[in-house]
């Protein structure tokens, strides 16, 4: 308190001055209409751009809370489409019962590791067993498919991606509904991949929609790629394929939609019936 007494003594003069200024500007202001509309003019111009700073700044902060408001919402819609119910075709019978049963459920959750630059690669998601996931569910985005769920804890899953040597999914040609294979190939390309073993009866152009196919355990018509280049056929002449342009950008990949398939464990449980009666 001593020191800062003998500092105000020490520059009074200071301080009077400063005060007195700011007294003549007040009285110059308040008694005279113009220089009191134009103060008033300028303060609301610096107030209005120091809220507008405010409410950007405010809006970069919870934009991650936007943006998993608005995954939530699209996973709800999502789940919600007709093609994520099945027709249940014993419940016709049924008056109290609905013909369409549920079929897909989407889950929503955002990527918080990633790689695109191996020849295997993979993606961390932050919802686990918690929140529903199970291994070998499906993962999606907005753009197309992502890759399948491989690894489940409590909390995080551990996805392969679509760019991984062993990730072959059943598509389709949009237009014709020509069955064929995707897979990433061998150019390490993250924005290319191949659809092979195409019916030699197809008649592919480039830019043709490719989509998984009603033989995977995604939705049927989730985007995968656009026909980018047709090859030659094969050795026997049975098969065509063809480079696709895949649909998602993994490099910018921030939330995506983990689908749990209620007859997924039904469908593999055939399919390896008919394998092993092969």
């Amino acid at each position: 308190m001593r020191n800062l007494l003998i500092f105000i003594s020490k520059y009074n003069a200071f301080f009077l001055f400063i005060i007195f200024e700011v007294g003549a500007l007040i009285v110059y202001i308040k008694y005279n209409s113009f220089q009191k509309a134009s103060f008033i003019n300028s303060t609301n111009q610096v107030t209005g751009s120091l809220y507008t700073r405010y409410d950007q700044l405010r809006s970069y902060i919870f934009l991650r809370e936007v943006n998993d408001s608005l995954s939530r919402e699209n996973a709800r819609l999502h789940t919600q489409l007709k093609a994520s119910f099945y027709i249940d075709s014993a419940a016709r019978h049924k008056i109290t019962d609905t013909v369409y049963k549920q079929q897909y459920e989407y889950i929503d959750a955002a990527v918080i590791n990633k790689s695109t630059n191996r020849r295997n690669n993979y993606l961390t998601i932050n919802q686990g067993s918690r929140a529903g996931i199970a291994k070998g569910m499906g993962v999606i985005s907005s753009q197309g498919v992502v890759g399948k769920v491989i690894l489940v804890g409590q909390y995080m899953s551990v996805v392969q991606s679509l760019l991984h040597k062993e990730t072959v999914i059943s598509a389709s040609l949009a237009g014709t509904n020509e069955l064929g294979s995707f897979t990433w190939g061998d150019n390490l390309d993250p924005h290319m991949g191949l659809l092979y073993d195409v019916s030699n009866n197809a008649t592919p152009k480039v830019g043709d929609l490719v989509v998984t196919s009603d033989r995977s355990l995604f939705p049927t018509g989730i985007p995968i790629g656009k026909i980018a280049s047709l090859k030659s056929k094969t050795a026997k002449g049975l098969f065509l394929n063809m480079d696709v342009a895949i649909a998602v950008d993994f490099g910018k990949l921030q939330y995506v939609y983990v689908i749990n398939n209620k007859l997924a464990a039904e469908q593999l449980g055939l399919e390896a019936q008919e394998k092993k009666d092969e």
